[in-house]
């Protein structure tokens, strides 16, 4: 059990994992973040993207997270999501059709706080079809 540590994933509406893991990989706002056992203590903002996690037996799932915190403890990771779901979940053909709204929503802007959401927005679904294409890809669809 000395290589590996509890993962905790949170959103508002429910816990979406909790398990022991060996590695947690995740998209924080400066970059791509892999966490290892024994990594030092960190807080950390997270973007809207893929959280890959890889289990003992090297297995490894794929959530998407809408943006949140990482925190970082020396056996438990935390991870309090906005809104989170694992990748299988993800409908392409909404994500495209949220992509494009955002897209028109963005371009017709009318005031400040409409093209602040219509970014919001366009960010995510673009973070959730970057997702789907990452599982594709792994999966040997791509």
């Amino acid at each position: 059990m000395a290589n590996s540590f509890t993962c905790n994933i949170v959103s508002a509406e429910a816990s979406i994992f909790s398990g022991k893991v060996e590695q947690v990989i995740a998209s924080g706002v400066m970059g791509d973040l892999g966490i290892l056992p024994g990594h030092v203590p960190l807080l950390t903002e997270l973007q809207p993207g893929p959280i890959r996690v890889i289990h003992d037996d090297g297995k490894e799932e794929n959530f998407f997270v809408s943006g949140g915190f990482m925190e970082v403890q020396p056996d438990v990771v935390t991870i309090l999501a906005d809104a989170a779901s694992r990748a299988s979940d993800l409908n392409e053909a909404a994500a495209e059709e949220a992509r494009q709204q955002a897209l028109k929503a963005f371009n017709e802007k009318s005031t400040e706080l409409d093209y602040t959401r219509a970014a919001a927005e366009l960010a995510e679904a673009v973070a959730q079809l970057r997702t789907i294409q990452q599982l594709r890809k792994k999966a040997g669809k791509g």
